[in-house]
């Protein structure tokens, strides 16, 4: 893949334990000398995603032999306050539907924000200046807080707030979901894609039930759509090459 490693340098994944941020991971580990990874448990309905996570990591320290060494220590913090001042269908059992804020009513106001200030405050007491998180203004549902414009900005308020450089990578920002299965099987072969489709969660309703094709879920909720219709086109894509 002609990627190098910053050989001094340490990053921070956003890692969830859904298929955005597990390729993200992926990534990371190409790319920079020493990983560690952050997640938050903030009341989500679908906090299964918490439980894969360290399943997710043990297997990917088993990839390859140069991730083992550079992964290192995982980070959960409690944001259970987000959940509790959120009324939306990721944090309240309530319809997934559009709001009349012309949102889906799976936006949680200021998470994306308060997991990159979080990210940053501890990349701050780690000597990290790198951030990777899966934000994505290709495949998205709207929200405001995935959008580059935001990210942009909030690297500029963690630089000038905590007075040290921070770098935010979003290697997924303008790719869809089926760039994104492509670039899983790019950076891991068969054995990073199967990861990601028999270990990853995104289904917002936390069903891991049934199995899929493209993964475990529900199959209905607009997370598991996008994933499928991923899933589908780079397939489609694959045997027409």
């Amino acid at each position: 893949m002609g990627l190098s490693v910053a050989a001094s340098e340490r990053a921070i994944v956003l890692f969830s334990g859904g298929q955005d941020s597990t390729v993200c991971l992926a990534w990371a580990l190409e790319r920079f000398a020493e990983v560690e990874t952050i997640g938050f448990d903030y009341g989500q309905r679908h906090a299964v995603e918490l439980a894969v996570r360290p399943v997710i990591r043990e297997k990917m320290r088993s990839l390859k032999p140069e991730w083992g060494g550079r992964l290192r220590d995982d980070h959960v913090i409690d944001l259970s306050v987000l959940g509790e001042i959120s009324e939306t269908a990721l944090t309240r059992d309530v319809a997934i539907d559009m709001a009349d804020s012309g949102l889906p009513t799976t936006f949680v106001p200021g998470r994306n924000l308060m997991f990159l200030t979080f990210a940053g405050a501890l990349a701050y007491r780690r000597g990290a200046k790198n951030l990777v998180a899966g934000m994505c203004e290709t495949d998205y549902s709207g929200y405001p807080d995935c959008r580059d414009d935001t990210v942009k900005a909030m690297q500029v308020a963690l630089t000038l707030g905590m007075d040290r450089r921070f770098v935010v990578h979003t290697p997924l920002m303008w790719i869809d979901k089926a760039a994104t299965f492509a670039l899983a099987y790019e950076i891991g072969g068969q054995a990073l894609l199967e990861l990601v489709v028999e270990d990853t969660h995104s289904c917002y309703l936390g069903d891991r039930s049934q199995r899929h094709d493209w993964g475990y879920g529900c199959g209905e909720c607009p997370a598991c759509q996008l994933r499928a219709a991923g899933f589908a086109k780079w397939n489609d894509e694959c045997r027409k090459s």
